[in-house]
């Protein structure tokens, strides 16, 4: 073991008492009878001997998302193979889970990523024995990534982004940074200034390619839109915003707003209806209690609430419906941007058609946004009093709201191909059998 990956393990053990009180309140909000520690260590089912399968590693909720079209190409592309998806977070499993059951497809499994203690990592791909491992986005584990090239497991980092932000912070660690990339086969890179911040951390070039941003390759589903339109005629013909992926400290400001538009006479807004939807569940109970203590009559879908005339908020505390709600909207405002958290995925509502605003707090998805910038479909502010004016102005003008629309999903369709590109990559590291 290499001097860094060794002082990073021993940190590790020294950090244990720590990692393990997060893993248990995490494990709180999930039904599985399995304990913290063997869900978090390794100790999952072998794969017989013989058997195919395929690892893809996203954190949580917002990457397997992203992932969707990559997960759901693999399945159709290898039918001999199993896949299996490991997220750190309890959130990310529940989707996981919703969507195996959408395709009643037995072959697509989760599973909890290992801590990335180096027994534990190696526990896990023993007896996961996949043909292919991939990482998605910024997942960067020493220990897992050394057990995949120490059993001689391909490695592929897909979908690779590394913010400015997130670079500064590796660089720190480019020692250890540099041991863990050695293990990695092919880096699909979302961007050319993505690629030289990896390359600059020591991935060797000639294993990076730029392939795009899987997050165009987000596609409507004619079913989603159905559901999106019967929830549009539920919900009736006011005004309505969704607020997405909203974060603490965010949801504030966004009510602030949205009783700065209710209260503008002067525009037909004083009926309008904010869908607010938190980004973590266990969230949802405290948002309720901010509506209320706001002033903001608010309807709870978990409840099978629905809004009345005089309901204010609408509340999205379900999970896996957050592309239905921005469909049944007139305009979506896309949360983690008026708090420093760095944006949330910007190209769910423009390729629902739905016009796209955002606060300034973009460093995760700054490409995203310079692509939406350049044909003229993003609408940015810088808090909540250019919130409710940018709300205003756009529900006062439906042909400004519809070439937004537009233009946001011209902008999805044209950059789209991230996916075919990724997938030619990855069959080059799959060995036949």
């Amino acid at each position: 073991m290499g001097w860094p990956r060794g002082l990073y393990s021993a940190l590790l053990l020294v950090l244990a008492p720590l990692i393990w009180r997060r893993i248990r309140r995490e494990h709180a909000l999930t039904d599985s009878r399995q304990a913290p520690r063997e869900l978090r260590l390794g100790r999952i089912p072998e794969t017989p001997s013989g058997g195919r399968m395929l690892w893809l590693h996203c954190a949580s909720v917002g990457e397997v998302q992203a992932a969707r079209p990559l997960i759901e190409a693999m399945l159709e592309r290898y039918p001999e193979h199993r896949l299996t998806l490991t997220t750190m977070t309890a959130t990310g499993a529940e989707r996981v889970q919703a969507l195996a059951a959408s395709r009643d497809d037995e072959r697509l499994v989760h599973r909890f990523v290992p801590l990335d203690f180096p027994r534990a990592a190696a526990r896990f791909v023993e007896r996961l024995r996949p043909e292919l491992a991939l990482f998605f986005e910024t997942e960067l584990w020493p220990n897992l990534l050394h057990a995949c090239r120490r059993h001689g497991v391909p490695v592929a980092v897909i979908n690779g982004r590394l913010s400015p932000r997130a670079f500064r912070g590796y660089r720190r660690l480019r020692p250890l940074m540099r041991e863990a990339l050695a293990c990695v086969d092919w880096l699909a890179a979302k961007s050319a200034a993505d690629a030289e911040r990896f390359a600059r951390l020591g991935m060797a070039e000639e294993r990076i390619d730029v392939v795009g941003s899987l997050k165009f390759d987000i596609t409507r589903d004619d079913g989603s839109l159905e559901v999106s339109e019967r929830l549009r005629t539920r919900l009736g013909e006011r005004p309505i915003w969704v607020a997405g992926s909203t974060h603490e400290g965010e949801e504030t400001a966004l009510l602030a707003a949205h009783a700065r538009l209710r209260e503008n006479h002067l525009t037909p807004c004083p009926e309008a209806l904010l869908v607010l939807v938190p980004r973590h569940p266990q969230r949802f109970d405290a948002v309720a209690a901010l509506c209320e203590q706001t002033g903001m009559p608010v309807a709870r879908r978990s409840r099978g609430e629905w809004p009345k005339p005089t309901t204010a908020v609408y509340l999205g505390d379900t999970m896996g419906e957050l592309l239905t709600l921005y469909g049944a909207a007139d305009l979506a405002f896309v949360g983690g941007s008026l708090v420093p958290i760095g944006g949330h995925n910007l190209l769910e509502p423009a390729a629902m058609g739905v016009p796209v605003l955002t606060g300034p707090e973009l460093a995760n998805f700054e490409e995203v946004a310079e692509v939406l910038r350049g044909a003229d479909a993003l609408v940015e502010v810088v808090d909540d009093r250019a919130l409710a004016a940018a709300l205003a102005k756009l529900f006062a003008d439906p042909a400004e709201r519809c070439r937004l629309g537009e233009a946001g999903r011209v902008v999805v369709a044209a950059n789209r191909g991230a996916l075919a590109r990724t997938l030619e990559g990855l069959a080059r590291l799959l060995r036949p059998k």
